[in-house]
């Protein structure tokens, strides 16, 4: 039988009534509203019953035998009749009368129940404990519930586990018994989501949270209302209303109630769901000014609705009451309501341009035009899929084929843009293009091309064609949407970063100074200039971005929020960005903007890997590769893996590593991605340094590095200043090396960021022949917080140790060269560390890789700590992830941590090494 899912407490319960029976019968009513899973526990109940050895009876109520005297009572009687000939002649004559197999009448309940007694205390003595299963105890027939009833109330006499279940409130034979009573909750949120998610894994997250939130833990409802959603809706391709359907079996729950109450009632009930806010004043004026309160009276005391006596709003007591409402409204009274009400809202009003748009029958270009603009305000405010929607039902309310298309067509671009799944924009640019042949060339429909050729194929060159040739056509164009010439500007910007053309670049700033959105305000120019060329142009913009930045609490548009977190990244400003990034990344786990939400994922792990939060970076890559594979983003997934990359060449994962810049490359390359080009020689050049193989890394930077020359829109190279420099020094080109750093020095470089000041201060120490630049290396390390990002901080202090101690300055040497291995051990970067711990034996200092008495199990994160804790009891990969709630690849990474910071090489030596002494 199924595992039931959040229902261990109540299984418990049970488990704790059968092992009672056993010794002494127990009894339990289990109660709880309709649906709430009672018939599905006692379902379980009998099969946990069955697996303790004990013999299983099962009564189950019927509203239609409920006139029929011992129907329930016969249910028990029929598998124990072999036992009934063994009883004493009157029991066994009472009972035979009772099964209607003899022709005299049954005698007193009295007696009919000291009979039954007599057969269940035999059955228990010949085959072990019974467990009497009883469903629907309030539709048993009145004769066999006043039996049982005695049953019940003597059951500690019989070797006899009763379990029954009943709807709360209903009047039962169990009633005054005096038997324990458990009420079944409804499941939590996170049960509810595991249910559904279990049942209907196809189906969309935000589709998942919404009939989580309607169904209120209900497990009738979480399983029956998927099933009145069509494939469409499922997925979000389709609309969702915004009152749920019943299914049949849900209609019979929720429905009988609300069909009692009066005409007027209803219309208010009717009024009250169409509006969705709560407040009264605004159906009560639609109904005519009628006493609101007096009118939901019979609803109140109905159980279906209460007024708070605090705010004076209408709650429904359970959500799929609403849906009730609704199912038993018909069509004419829908639209009456939604008229009614958008006559009582003022003009220019979104919630009266949805009322009219739910009221239309047929097309209406002037709802239509309205809901165009309630669909960007929608944007503006951070719900990117109920901009869609909505563009979608503007759409459907289009009577030409030119606004139609179009309509569809900005939808497509939003969903390739924001919302992310690009599995959806083909068919909508092909209706759009069904709706209006001639408006194929779009912007729109461009832009979403576009999208889809470069975040599904790594296609940059079309992309690129496109978007300039359709920015071109209707630049302009007075009807083009400033948004949609945000968006087609924001999927240019990614195409040129992403191809590490300079050209494609100037095309880009000319394209700007010709139209720029009005909606931009200062972001564009500060994404220019602080992500598209920072060596050259960040300094004048940092200002404004550091506005931005602060203001990013208060900002909801998840568009905005990405474009000034991708400003930030290449200027050390990502730190400020994590708590809105946080939040994007939320929203898309809730299925809204995932294209958005994939890219935070990204910039965050970004942070993670400057800030030395290495395993965090794998945990959010993790997700994030999950969400690229989902939803096709190859491109996307392309930085995940860099990044993973990089942590995979600094901790000596050389396979790993050299796996992934194969992969960036043999994909790159033949789409003309020069980024990931880049993207693979640092990983290669990293792994390489790392190795102390100096040679191998210059060949690899110097194939991409041009030194004396920094050129513009180039901005990953602000990341490999340090390694360049290193590998040209320790390969005696150190006129490339003071090149190269001259070259930078005439840059806003150094201005941009302390890190960046302090990496130009070391490189420039690196690069210098002839003496030790003292001074700069000292600055370089004396750099305020500094240990922010302590990978580069502890290869400064190598570097400057390395120099130290060739010089002959041993002990000047040592505190640089310790440091740099506490830091390289503590990041688990064992090339790194191995290279300390040289130089360290080199200058006759032995080496400890932990300081003398410190415990190498501190150098564990706490989720090493939980992982390696769990391995070391036996358990699996997939089995700590689950407890964990992580993947099971973030847990091999977590174990390959502790395995090296333990120096252990298997599970089996993990035990001794968390709880002996310190190893």
């Amino acid at each position: 039988m199924a595992t039931l899912i959040g229902r261990s407490a109540e299984l418990a319960i049970v488990d704790r009534i059968f092992d009672t029976a056993v010794a002494r019968g127990a009894a339990l009513l289990l109660t709880g509203e309709p649906g709430v899973g009672k018939s599905a526990l006692l379902d379980a109940a009998a099969s946990r019953a069955a697996d303790k050895g004990m013999r299983v009876l099962r009564v189950t109520g019927s509203q239609f035998e409920e006139s029929v005297s011992f129907a329930a009572l016969n249910q028990i009687l029929q598998p124990l009749a072999d036992g009934i000939p063994a009883l004493p002649a009157r029991q066994a004559d009472i009972l035979q009368a009772v099964r209607g197999l003899t022709e005299g009448q049954p005698t007193e309940l009295l007696a009919i129940a000291n009979a039954v007694h007599v057969l269940l205390t035999h059955a228990a003595g010949e085959s072990g404990p019974l467990a009497l299963i009883i469903d629907d105890v309030a539709w048993l027939d009145r004769p066999s519930a006043a039996v049982l009833g005695t049953i019940a109330r003597y059951v500690s006499t019989v070797s006899l586990a009763l379990l029954a279940a009943s709807r709360t409130g209903d009047e039962s034979f169990l009633s005054s018994t005096g038997i324990r009573l458990h009420e079944v909750q409804p499941l939590d949120d996170a049960a509810a989501e595991e249910l559904v998610a279990e049942r209907f894994p196809a189906m969309a997250a935000r589709v998942r949270r919404r009939l989580v939130a309607e169904a209120r833990g209900n497990p009738l409802a979480l399983l029956e209302l998927p099933v009145a959603l069509n494939d469409a809706q499922h997925t979000e391709c389709g609309t969702l209303p915004s009152v749920l359907p019943l299914t049949e079996r849900l209609k019979r729950v929720f429905t009988a109630r609300v069909g009692a109450l009066p005409d007027t009632t209803r219309s208010l009930l009717l009024l009250a769901v169409l509006d969705g806010s709560g407040e009264l004043h605004l159906p009560q004026r639609a109904m005519g000014g009628l006493d609101a309160l007096a009118e939901l009276s019979p609803a109140e005391r109905a159980g279906l609705v209460r007024v708070d006596s605090l705010t004076g709003r209408l709650v429904f007591r359970h959500p799929l009451t609403r849906s009730a409402v609704m199912e038993l409204s018909t069509a004419a009274e829908r639209r009456w309501g939604h008229l009614a009400l958008a006559s009582q809202l003022p003009h220019g009003s979104e919630r009266r341009a949805r009322h009219l748009a739910s009221a239309a029958i047929g097309p209406d270009d002037e709802v239509a035009a309205l809901l165009h603009e309630v669909a960007y305000r929608t944007l503006h405010r951070g719900d990117a899929v109920g901009a869609i929607t909505t563009l979608l039902r503007a759409s459907e309310l289009s009577s030409t084929g030119a606004a139609k298309g179009r309509r569809l067509a900005e939808a497509a671009c939003l969903g390739a843009n924001i919302t992310g799944d690009l599995r959806n924009v083909r068919a909508l640019l092909d209706n759009a293009g069904r709706a209006d042949p001639a408006g194929t060339d779009s912007l729109a429909a461009a832009t979403a091309a576009a999208s889809q050729l470069l975040n599904g194929e790594g296609d940059v060159d079309t992309a690129h064609r496109l978007l300039v040739g359709a920015i071109d056509n209707h630049a302009l164009a007075e009807e083009v949407d400033d948004n949609i010439l945000r968006e087609a500007l924001n999927t240019l910007l990614m195409v040129c970063f992403f191809s590490g053309r300079p050209e494609l670049w100037s095309s880009f700033d000319n394209v700007v100074r010709l139209r720029r959105p009005r909606s931009s305000g200062r972001l564009l120019p500060v994404v220019l200039g602080a992500f598209g060329d920072p060596a050259y142009s960040a300094l004048s913009v940092l200002d404004r971005l550091d506005e931005l930045i602060s203001e990013l609490h208060q900002e909801s548009d998840p568009v905005r929020i990405f474009g000034t977190a991708l400003s930030a990244a290449y200027v050390d400003r990502l730190a400020g960005c994590r708590s809105a990034l946080r939040r994007v990344v939320d929203d898309g786990r809730d299925g809204g903007a995932i294209a958005l939400a994939i890219q935070a994922q990204f910039l965050l792990a970004n942070d993670a890997y400057a800030g030395g939060q290495w395993d965090d970076l794998l945990e959010i890559t993790d997700e994030g590769l999950g969400w690229c594979a989902t939803y096709n983003y190859r491109l996307s997934a392309c930085s995940g893996r860099f990044l993973r990359g990089l942590v995979a060449s600094a901790r000596g994962e050389r396979s790993t590593a050299r796996e992934i810049a194969d992969r960036l490359v043999s994909w790159g390359n033949p789409r003309g991605l020069g980024a990931l080009r880049v993207y693979s020689s640092h990983i290669r050049a990293l792994s390489a340094l790392g190795a102390a193989d100096f040679d191998a890394a210059h060949r690899l930077l110097r194939a991409i590095v041009t030194p004396g020359e920094v050129q513009p829109h180039t901005p990953h190279h602000l990341w490999l200043l340090l390694d360049f420099t290193e590998a040209a020094a320790h390969t005696d080109h150190h006129d490339e090396a003071a090149a190269h750093i001259a070259a930078v020095r005439k840059t806003d470089i150094p201005s941009v960021s302390p890190r960046l000041a302090m990496l130009t201060d070391a490189a420039e120490a690196m690069a210098t022949a002839d003496f030790i630049d003292h001074d700069r290396f000292e600055a370089a390390i004396a750099t305020p917080d500094a240990e922010r990002w302590p990978f580069d901080w502890a290869r400064i202090r190598l570097a400057y140790g390395e120099r130290l101690r060739r010089a002959k300055g041993g002990s000047a040497a040592r505190p640089h060269l310790e440091a740099a291995l506490s830091t390289f051990e503590r990041l688990g970067a064992a090339p790194w560390s191995a290279r300390a711990a040289n130089e360290l034996r080199a200058s006759g200092i032995p080496v400890h890789h932990t300081a003398p008495g410190h415990d190498r199990r501190s150098l564990l994160t706490p989720q090493e700590r939980q992982a390696a804790q769990l391995a070391a009891t036996g358990l699996t990969n997939k089995q700590i992830a689950a407890q964990l709630y992580l993947s099971p690849r973030t847990v091999a990474a977590h174990l390959r941590g502790v395995f090296r910071k333990l120096n252990v090489t298997s599970r089996a030596g993990l035990r001794d090494a968390l709880t002996g002494p310190n190893p």
